[in-house]
């Protein structure tokens, strides 16, 4: 998770097969276990219990991207907002495979579609409530929809409602355009009744409605200086906790919402009174308090640092409470061709072929705590994936370096060249991934001067924009990505299809922009067959490491740490995390 599209097509029958199936939740099958041992969270819920109360203080090193629901694309995020605020349909808060599948959240079922896929309809459960104790109504899911359209205002957070719903010829969203008729993309038939228009059938609706920009705002609350990007600062939540305090860069707190009405939801058991949430706090740090019980999450994540893990895996406490999950995601560096001399092929390849992938492996912990040597973007667990390796880095993965020179022969830069790398400066692993390509590449004479930016504004109003990459000389930005969710589409399209960049800013995808890899994603979503489909994926993955746009790092793992006082400890798959919406505290 982390960032955009624009796409028109049809996808399969089969898929909403699979969404159909998901409505029943898990929970009552779900395995616990009391054993502290290495991995006892991935597959089970570790230190299970109902008991209420407590405090659970997290922290991350770096901002927040933003708190608000209709303007966020980091699956920490989306992870967290669950705490305050509800989406039509989430993913289910279980342990294992189960924890990919849908079920209703504010909706009362999944979504029911009509005209060929080309119209879904979702009613609210009776009885929810904003913060207030005003009910929650369709109108304030549409509104919620509708101002998140407008992506020169809220940069963040993914395009797919933008892309699909049959919005009026040249809709900018309710901020320049309030009085416009949207009811052709999204009616309210009642105050309980939410029907999305689409262009074209779409099988996997659903996983839309999943998104955070279905959580319902209040239109009121979003009005003049208050409204906007600065609806960050007093969101109102329609979840079981709501905001506290709100200090932009330095943290929140939330508490209780005491007009959530458990009996609305069945996702959610709210155990802890507050959650307690710092910014800008060292990553180092995080690990020292998790591990001396100060802190009882690391919202990142992503696992513990380089420094720390020797005391994690070394130590058999220590070890004991730590997992080792695997993700859907890549860490990876994208090469932009707009910017010289990255706009030749062969300047790309030399790099391709210079990188040492054990050194990109290292910055992230090693095979352990960083992940697999990737050689393509998907990761294996994938459905679609095929081993591919377009540019062979040695018997050792430490790079071709005859293989860099010839390219650099052939890209007319003979004697190497100098560029800019960009990386989010309070992201240790990226900063050591950063250092690691500079040490390589240097071996070919490409010389990289090292760039860091916040990881807060680094999509949004930085790397993010493509008049700022070229700008500043940036040949080179480290990057990451997991999948929206666990399919061809759901990993690729946000960041290999060029119509999702935008000169605004906010995609994630720094440098695939090539016409007939965009047709090929409009052919893969409308192929109804899943084997086909899943071979086009793999074909425009394929085609994406032709045009050496994208250097693959490592097919992420995180050695992360279960804080002391927790309890319900498990991985949600779906965002490859601990599921912060399920903890329990011991009080």
């Amino acid at each position: 998770m982390k960032r955009k599209g624009r796409v028109l097509a049809t996808t399969t029958a089969v898929l909403a097969l699979t969404l159909t199936g998901a409505c029943a939740s898990s929970k009552s099958t779900t395995t616990a276990t009391n054993t502290a041992k290495f991995n006892a969270a991935l597959n089970a819920v570790y230190n299970p219990s109902d008991k209420k109360g407590g405090t659970i203080t997290m922290a991350i090193s770096e901002d927040w991207d933003s708190v608000d629901t209709g303007d966020t694309y980091y699956g920490l995020s989306w992870n967290l907002l669950r705490l305050y605020s509800r989406s039509l349909v989430m993913f289910d808060p279980v342990p294992g495979p189960d924890g990919n599948k849908l079920v209703p959240d504010l909706a009362d079922s999944l979504g029911v579609s009509s005209d060929g896929g080309k119209t879904w309809t979702y009613h609210l459960r009776a009885g929810v409530k904003f913060q207030d104790g005003t009910p929650i109504t369709s109108k304030d899911v549409k509104y919620a929809e509708l101002r998140s359209f407008d992506k020169t205002v809220l940069v963040n957070g993914p395009t797919y409602m933008n892309d699909w719903l049959n919005w009026p010829a040249g809709y900018t969203g309710p901020y320049k355009q309030p009085n416009v008729n949207t009811d052709q993309a999204i009616s309210t038939p009642d105050d309980r009744t939410i029907v999305y228009h689409l262009k074209r059938p779409f099988g996997g609706f659903d996983y839309f409605a999943m998104l955070p920009s279905s959580a319902p705002v209040p239109k009121a609350a979003d009005q003049g200086t208050n409204g906007g990007v600065n609806y960050k600062k007093h969101v109102v939540s329609s979840g079981p906790y709501k905001f506290q305090s709100y200090e932009a860069g330095k943290g929140f707190t939330l508490v209780r919402n005491t007009n959530w009405d458990p009996a609305t939801d069945p996702n959610r058991k709210a155990l802890p009174d507050e959650y307690v949430i710092k910014l800008g706090v060292d990553a180092t740090d995080i690990d020292n308090q998790l591990l001396a019980g100060t802190i009882q999450v690391d919202l990142a994540g992503t696992g513990v640092q380089t420094a720390t893990l020797p005391q994690v895996l070394s130590n058999p406490t220590n070890r004991a409470n730590a997992d080792n999950p695997t993700a859907a995601r890549l860490w990876y560096t994208s090469i932009n061709p707009t910017v010289a001399p990255f706009d030749n092929i062969d300047c790309r390849r030399a790099v391709m072929y210079a990188a040492d992938k054990v050194g990109y492996q290292n910055a992230y912990g090693g095979p352990l705590a960083g992940g697999d040597i990737a050689t393509s973007l998907m990761p294996p667990i994938i459905p679609g994936y095929q081993k591919t390796d377009a540019y062979p880095d040695g018997a050792d993965h430490k790079g071709d370096l005859d293989k860099a020179k010839a390219a650099l022969a052939a890209c007319g830069k003979p004697n190497g060249f100098s560029t800019n790398m960009a990386y989010r400066s309070d992201r240790p692993k990226e900063k050591a991934t950063a250092e690691s390509l500079q040490q390589s590449l240097k071996r070919v004479g490409i010389s990289l001067t090292l760039k860091g930016y916040p990881t807060g504004d680094y999509f949004s109003i930085d790397v993010g924009k493509p008049s700022f990459l070229v700008a500043n000389n940036l040949g080179l930005a480290t990057n990451g990505w997991a999948a929206d969710w666990n399919d061809g589409f759901g990993f690729l399209q946000q960041i290999v299809d060029g119509r999702v960049i935008r000169p605004s800013g906010g995609s994630s995808n720094l440098s695939v922009n090539f016409p007939a890899i965009n047709t090929m994603v409009d052919e893969a979503m409308s192929e109804s067959d899943a084997a086909k489909r899943n071979q086009d994926w793999a074909a425009i993955d394929k085609a994406v490491m032709d045009q050496a746009v994208i250097l693959p790092g490592v097919w992420a793992k995180a050695v992360t740490i279960r804080g002391k006082g927790l309890t319900n400890v498990f991985v949600n798959e779906a965002f490859g995390q601990y599921d912060y919406m399920s903890f329990g505290a011991v009080s």
